[in-house]
């Protein structure tokens, strides 16, 4: 499991714990699901269809690797300034 997110549509509506998964050959999404009483799992909320699957997972997965470079791009700005802060203090 990579995170676990809330998605609105369209201000209105929220599904929270949907799962993004790395699988052997690309990411997906889990729906949120409930444990059943004799074992397994049944997803709660779920797309209806294929089509509206699809989008979905685009559209999120979109953004995660967005938010997953913007987080790469800091932890590299944060250990930069940590490296020149302690080359300076090195220096003294």
């Amino acid at each position: 499991m990579r995170a676990v997110i809330s998605v609105t549509f369209d201000d209105a509506f929220v599904v929270h714990d949907i799962k993004i998964i790395e699988g052997p050959d690309r990411y997906f999404l889990a729906m949120p699901s409930r444990k059943l009483p004799e074992g397994g799992y049944r997803d709660i909320v779920h797309p209806i269809n294929a089509q509206v699957r699809d989008q979905m997972e685009k559209e999120i997965m979109a953004k995660y690797l967005l938010a997953m470079e913007d987080w790469d791009a800091a932890k590299r700005e944060k250990a930069a300034e940590e490296a020149a802060a302690e080359a300076a203090s090195d220096e003294e």
